[in-house]
């Protein structure tokens, strides 16, 4: 528990007891008919106890509400009050809508509108390029319809799980270990006078909630008393429930299939040609961006849990026995918030570490694996992505798979807690492995010698015809079980055969020891020249969960600030120019049709740039009178015109800066132009020519606006007067 929630639930619990006790007093005073005096100064004496103690509930409530006590910028306290602003903007400026919304939608899918669309074009863009390009990796596009022989393989027909309960009447279906974790999080935030060890208890049960099993999860739900959110029935035990969707591929129905729950299967299998396309050579990464879908019980949290979603995935492949990687020392110098194992388990708060300090003491298990956390973290800053609510937790013991050498999450809070956002794993050979055994095909890799090496080779041959005789059904799954011993093992068993004639030897397929007779195996090591090393390579993967980052991303961006007026609050998504949906807005600052042609000519030029920007004539204001010469209409648009439109100038910049817009573009004159930047919203004037270029160089990283500042002679502090 953090420590300062731990001393306030105490202090709670203390003054509540100092209450009871002196309300105690003040009834016996009273019952004793005491003197007035004495009972009021007693009652006194409780008010200011009750007074001390609704201070403390302020504060403990501003810890357990996470973003609610911390003050991120936003314009906000509370965080639902805070999730709700932000997503109001978001569906109404239509970055995202419930799909189906006329019908009533469905939980779990929603729509990208053109802003959302053009923020989550940008993100995959800068992906391709941070990843793909600097990399050099070869990227592929595989179908989303995948047969269930390869999901099979892979392990995702028998264990891609979550436990699930069903309302015992109603027969509605909800996610069971999201029930527990609802019932521990309200607990903590609504009932501020819960003792501190009953505080400690719940906060431990999230902390271990996805190692609990069915019958501990089905545990917890019946001792506190959790029912069926809606109609408040008894629920059924946890049991699995698969989270593909089913299909049949082609109109006889013969051939069973999924939508794919990942894209990295289909990277798997094709591993054969890449690594051929690759030259026959090793490290490689392959990498793909495409659907996933995954039929949530309960999709919920917008889009943090949907149904149909955006994985970007890599799949680095690496000699087993050589993970250092030629590039870590160029991000071995990073530091960020990292939640190693042993911090997790002590009850401790991630910390700031370098990450070549945390390679070199092996918390994380290989430069390779290290070099993709570093690469994840800058991506993930270069978006927008707040670095101090921003950490790298590693997996439990008891959550890896058992293949697995080490994993991580790069987690972003927002106003859900901490959101697992990137994976970062070291596979090991676990998934070609599962391909070749499935397929036949070996999925392996070579490295050549220069000169042929001796090697004393150990060599298990099962006498086929005895285990038959001896387990007749299961002699395969006993003859996979000898082969798969490795030289400690078989050693151990070649000696006790030698000496005793038979061994009991446990084969976890069958879920039982079996007895092995001499005359059953043979075990030997040979000595032979080899030219050549053949192995399963390593993988590790790091995997993005697109819509994830991006809302955690919007969260992270938004902000309120007062009008000018200051009578409203308005909406500011500080998108940097990498992800901003458009770049640029250009409209003439009054009704005139040369500016008009000059707003049309920055536009032409924007476009040639390859800039992304909204053109607004609808808005200009005032037309001039005809009879003011061109000269003199120049003058009347830059001395009077803002003085007359100034509002609406506001509401225009207001309406950019809703979508993130990061410069805005007013044409006032015929040769020049002011560009105003969101945040500050100060302005610098530039000639009309020079727009796109200055606008481009900013966008694309080259210079800062700063920078820019300085170029223009414009100082950084002057403010914008809208």
């Amino acid at each position: 528990m953090d420590p300062t929630e731990d001393f306030l639930r105490g202090e709670l619990a203390e003054k509540q007891t100092s209450i009871a006790a002196q309300a105690s007093v003040v009834g016996e005073l009273k019952a004793n008919d005491a003197a007035k005096e004495l009972i009021d100064a007693t009652v006194e004496a409780l008010n200011a106890l009750k007074a001390e103690k609704a201070s403390i509930e302020r504060r403990l409530q501003a810890v357990v509400l996470g973003n609610g006590g911390k003050d991120n910028g936003s314009g906000f306290v509370n965080k639902d009050d805070f999730r709700q602003a932000v997503v109001n903007t978001l569906e109404r400026r239509l970055f995202y809508i419930p799909s189906f919304k006329i019908y009533g939608g469905v939980a779990g899918l929603y729509d990208y509108g053109p802003p959302g669309c053009a923020v989550k074009s940008n993100v995959l863009a800068f992906w391709r390029q941070h990843f793909v390009l600097e990399e050099n990796m070869l990227e592929v596009d595989c179908p989303c319809v995948t047969p269930e022989v390869v999901l099979k393989a892979s392990g995702h027909v028998d264990k891609f799980t979550d436990l699930m309960v069903k309302d015992e009447k109603t027969r509605t279906c909800y996610r069971a270990d999201h029930l527990l974790k609802d019932f521990c999080k309200d607990r903590l935030e609504k009932d501020l006078g819960i003792d501190p060890e009953k505080a400690a208890e719940l906060k431990h049960v999230l902390a271990v909630l996805d190692d609990l099993s069915a019958d501990e999860l089905g545990t917890k739900i019946r001792e506190y008393g959790i029912t069926a959110p809606d109609a408040k029935n008894p629920l059924s035990a946890p049991y699995p429930f698969n989270l593909m969707f089913q299909t049949s591929i082609g109109p006889s129905g013969l051939i069973p299939g999924y939508l794919r729950p990942e894209t990295a299967q289909g990277i798997f299998v094709n591993f054969k040609d890449l690594y051929y396309y690759n030259g026959n050579k090793l490290p490689f990464a392959a990498a793909q961006i495409g659907q996933a879908f995954r039929n949530e019980i309960s999709p919920r949290q917008g889009l943090l849990r949907v149904r149909e979603f955006t994985l970007a995935e890599i799949e680095h492949f690496v000699d087993p026995d050589d993970k250092l990687h030629p590039k870590f020392s160029d991000v071995a110098n990073l530091e960020f918030l990292m939640f190693p194992r042993d911090v997790q388990t002590s009850g401790q708060s991630a910390r700031r570490m370098h990450l070549g300090e945390a390679v070199s003491r092996g918390i994380i298990n290989n430069e390779t694996l290290g070099y993709f956390i570093g690469r994840v973290y800058l991506f993930l800053v270069c978006l927008g992505v707040d670095k101090e609510r921003l950490r790298f937790r590693q997996h439990l013991a008891n959550e890896m798979a058992h293949y697995a050498a080490d994993c991580w999450d790069a987690e972003i809070e927002c106003s859900y807690g901490w959101i697992e956002c990137v994976g970062i794993a070291d596979r090991s050979a676990y998934d070609l492995h599962a391909h070749t055994d499935e397929s036949g095909v070996p999925l392996v890799a070579y490295e050549k010698f220069a000169k042929p090496r001796e090697v004393e080779e150990l060599v298990i041959a099962p006498v086929k015809r005895e285990l038959g005789l001896a387990f007749k059904g299961n002699q395969k799954m006993v003859v996979e079980a000898l082969e798969a011993m490795n030289e400690r093992e078989a050693m151990e068993m070649k000696a006790v055969l030698e000496s005793e004639g038979e061994v009991q030897f446990h084969v976890c397929t069958l879920e039982k020891d079996v007895t092995i007779k001499k005359n059953m195996v043979t075990i030997f090591k040979e000595r032979k020249k080899e030219h050549q090393r053949v192995f399963t390579p390593s993988v590790i993967e790091p995997s993005f969960g697109i819509g994830r980052i991006i809302y955690c991303l919007y969260e992270h961006s938004y902000y309120t600030r007062p009008s000018k007026a200051g009578d409203e609050q308005l909406n500011v998504f500080r998108f940097p120019p990498l992800v901003a949906p458009i770049k640029c807005t250009v409209f003439p600052l009054v009704q005139n049709q040369q500016y008009e042609e000059v707003a049309k000519h920055i536009a032409r030029s924007l476009t040639a740039a390859g800039i992304s920007y909204k053109i607004d004539m609808t808005d200009a204001l005032f037309p001039l009178p005809h009879e003011v010469n061109l000269k003199k209409k120049m003058l009347f648009s830059f001395a009077t015109c803002v003085a007359f439109s100034g509002t609406s100038i506001g509401k225009r910049y207001a309406r950019t800066d809703e979508l993130g817009v990061p410069f805005a573009i007013t044409v006032d004159s015929i040769s020049s132009v002011t560009i105003r930047e969101r945040d500050s919203k100060v302005q610098i004037r530039v000639d009309v020519e020079e727009v796109a270029s200055v606008v481009k160089e900013v966008t694309d990283g080259q210079s800062t606006w700063v920078d820019m500042l300085y170029k223009y002679n414009m100082p950084a502090s002057m403010p914008q007067d809208e």
